[in-house]
Formats: structure tokens, C-alpha cells, sequence
């Protein structure tokens, strides 16, 4: 099935009130939300703000509601919670270990995402084979067990080329850091431009093993 019609199937599968795209304002997720607005579907699109985002991040969320004409529904860690972390391991206990780093992780966007998942029973994506191996074996809908969610990955096949063929076809408002080589944007203090020959996750948690790149959100 092409992305179009995948996303037209999951409005046959669960009700409108059901689905909501899960955004981070990254390039794919862009490319979703134009292509959802095309087939005029009235979407909930939520995000997650961890408070240590790229302004560039929030510049595109803003172009996104102007152009759209959307409200983006926000979900923010507790501040009692990134209180403890702070007192407790300093404001870059991230970079100490792979399980604190998790800990974070999971204070700023796992936590929130159980709020934003409540009522919901399918989320569209921008979750792509191409992205990293452990992505490679994903496919148009899969079933998260762990948050009873369906996952709807419309652009699960598609290769970078046509993300931004569609981006500049369309005039899709997107993240300006994908401009300076940020192919995968996260956190501010986790995320760094790709080198060449490196792969599209790369730049997340570099400090890391190159395996299990994944916060707790989709993996």
C-alpha cells in the first residue's frame, strides 16, 4: 500500500478520536501531518517538550500550527520529577551511563507519553526501515503491547530521497538543523550533526555504543 493509503485504512480501522499523530516535528513526521491535512482528516497531533529542546525544534512546531491550522496538544515531563534527577545526579548525569541516561529518558518522554497515550488506541509515526537497524524490520502497523497502542508507520519504506522530494514538492514547513547534517534531532544535549558514512541515528547519545539507540519511546 502506498503511505496515503495506510493512513486511509487506519481511519477505517479506529475511530477519529481514537488516532493522533505522535510528532516530534522531524522531517518524516512533517511529511505525515501534510499528508494527513491533504486527505482532510481532522487529526490530535501530540508531542512531547522534555524542556531541553532545539529552539529550531519549536520554531518548526509553530510554522506547523501556523500553516495547518492545527492545535498541537503538549505533554511535559513533572517538574517534581526533573527536580529529584537534578538534586540528585547533577543536569548531565546522562552523559555518566547508558542507565542514566535512561533514567532521563524515561522522566522526560516515557512518563509524559503514558498521559498522551490515554484515550488512544493508534498513533501515526515517522518511523522508518532506513533509520537504523533497529528499525529495520518495522512495518506499516505494528502493535505496542507494553502501552496497548497501535503504531501506523505510513512512510515505513520509504527511503530519505523521497522525504525530502516531498518536503520541497510540497513546501512542508521542516526542522532547519536537518540543514546543518542533524538527520535524527532529540534533546539539545543529545543530539549532534551526522558525519559522513555515519548512520541517520548517529548523532543520538554519540557517547554510546552504536547498538540500542532508542529511548523508550519506540523501542
Amino acid at each position: 500500500m502506498s503511505a496515503e493509503d495506510i493512513i486511509q485504512k487506519a481511519f477505517v480501522d479506529f475511530k477519529e478520536n481514537e488516532i493522533a499523530l505522535l510528532s516530534g516535528f522531524a522531517a518524516e513526521e512533517q511529511v505525515v501531518l501534510d499528508m494527513l491535512i491533504g486527505l482532510k482528516k481532522n487529526i490530535r497531533v501530540i508531542t512531547l517538550d522534555t524542556g531541553r529542546l532545539f529552539q529550531e525544534t519549536h520554531n518548526t512546531m509553530q510554522a506547523s500550527a501556523d500553516k495547518y491550522g492545527v492545535k498541537i496538544e503538549v505533554f511535559a515531563p513533572e517538574s517534581l520529577d526533573i527536580k529529584k534527577l537534578i538534586e540528585e545526579k547533577g543536569p548531565n548525569s546522562f552523559y555518566e551511563s547508558v542507565e542514566n541516561r535512561k533514567q532521563c529518558c524515561h522522566i522526560r518522554k516515557v512518563l509524559p507519553l503514558q498521559k498522551a497515550f490515554q484515550g488512544i488506541r493508534a498513533v501515526f509515526t515517522g518511523l522508518r526501515k532506513e533509520q537504523s537497524p533497529e528499525r529495520e524490520n518495522i512495518s506499516a502497523e505494528e502493535f505496542d503491547e507494553n502501552r496497548n497502542v497501535h503504531k501506523i508507520n505510513p512512510l515505513y519504506d520509504w527511503k530519505t530521497n523521497m522525504i525530502w522530494h516531498y518536503i520541497k514538492d510540497n513546501k512542508v514547513p521542516y526542522n532547519k538543523l536537518h540543514d546543518k547534517n542533524f538527520l535524527s534531532i532529540g534533546c539539545m544535549p543529545c543530539t549532534r550533526p551526522v558525519l559522513e558514512g555515519e548512520n541517520i541515528r548517529s548523532g543520538r547519545w554519540w557517547w554510546e555504543d552504536e547498538t540500542h539507540k532508542e529511548c523508550g519511546i519506540h523501542r
